[in-house]
């Protein structure tokens, strides 16, 4: 890039950082507009553009970023004399390129109508009412875990590979447009991380790349979790940027799926929400409402505890700080701990159910 095209974009990062401040006083033009307008068809073109590729194109794009980084810090950094004006213009520039892309290709989702609101639903909910939906969602769980595994005390084997539940996600979230009809998730494009292992090493299942719009879902992760890890992804993918909102999709769009194995996974996945909930409000009566639980359904909880423990490093905690950061300065407050509004979606959901 010449001199004045990096000055020219390096002033334009503060005015753009303004500008989307200055939107997201604005939920209702965001979400009418951009999320159910521009949104809906720059997505569907990156999903056809990138889903027929067979690998993940936008993990082999932050490889080269990341190559790209170390060759520019080798080059214009790690020296004697530092270049800093055209270091901070380099600077400059590159972040302006990348936060109107991040905006424009997707980010600006962060910024649209809470689900509550789109859904006409409460975000509200008492102790009482999740005790209610905790008990329905453990009754719901036990049959499906009896119709699946005769024995009480075995953990749920989902007998399908990765590719076979990410072909499975696309008649699913067809399934759920009689429930919310918004959600046409057509085309595909969702695949197995290149970089399964350091995101393993990292605490994450998956990933949405916003650049791409490739739903990306870490290859390591147990079959147990990959239904409602690919639906959450997929529902990124669909404009839902916010982490508890893509949760609440998740959970929705495998318990209504007509297959078993999805709905065990679905289940129990919003049982967990609900009951890690409770335990902080009544841990007596969460206790007891766990108890109640087939022991292999709680051995499928462990089991996922035990996956992530066995990759527990030091760089861990890091990586979660930074994307907890992340999180707060996108319009989620409550970070990667966002329990109480995933909770309130289903509790106001399921309550008119029961």
């Amino acid at each position: 890039m010449q001199y004045k095209t990096k000055l020219y974009l390096t002033i334009l990062l503060p005015v753009q950082i303004i500008l989307i401040k200055v939107l997201s006083f604005f939920p209702d033009f965001i979400d009418r507009f951009y999320s159910n307008g521009v949104f809906i068809y720059t997505s569907k073109i990156l999903r056809y553009v990138f889903g027929w590729i067979p690998f993940s194109f936008g993990d082999v794009l932050y490889c080269v970023l990341i190559i790209s980084l170390i060759r520019f810090l080798f080059k214009k950094v790690f020296r004697k004399k530092i270049l800093w004006k055209e270091v901070l213009l380099e600077i400059g520039a590159t972040l302006s390129i990348v936060y109107a892309s991040f905006h424009i290709l997707w980010g600006m989702n962060y910024y649209r109508l809470p689900l509550h609101e789109i859904l006409k639903i409460d975000d509200q909910y008492t102790e009482i009412e999740l005790i209610k939906v905790s008990e329905n969602l453990i009754s719901q769980a036990n049959s499906l875990h009896l119709k699946l595994e005769s024995n009480d005390s075995l953990p749920i084997r989902i007998p399908y590979s990765k590719k076979e539940i990410f072909q499975k996600t696309v008649p699913a979230y067809d399934q759920l447009n009689s429930i919310f009809p918004s959600l046409n998730y057509h085309p595909k494009s969702i695949k197995t991380s290149l970089l399964s292992l350091p995101l393993t090493y990292m605490g994450f299942s998956g990933y949405l790349n916003p650049i791409t719009n490739e739903a990306q879902i870490n290859g390591l992760i147990l079959n147990y979790k990959a239904p409602t890890t690919s639906c959450h992804e997929q529902a990124h993918q669909l404009g839902f940027a916010k982490e508890n909102e893509a949760n609440f999709i998740a959970a929705l769009t495998t318990i209504n799926y007509d297959d078993s194995y999805f709905n065990y996974s679905g289940i129990t996945f919003a049982l967990k929400f609900c009951l890690n909930d409770l335990y902080l409000r009544n841990e007596e009566k969460a206790i007891c409402l766990i108890e109640k639980l087939r022991p292999g359904i709680r051995k499928n909880y462990l089991e996922v505890n035990q996956f992530w423990e066995s990759y527990e490093n030091p760089l861990e905690p890091i990586f979660k700080s930074t994307y907890d950061s992340y999180l707060k300065a996108n319009n989620q407050p409550d970070g990667i701990e966002t329990y109480s509004y995933v909770v309130a979606l289903l509790v106001n959901y399921y309550k008119t159910k029961l």
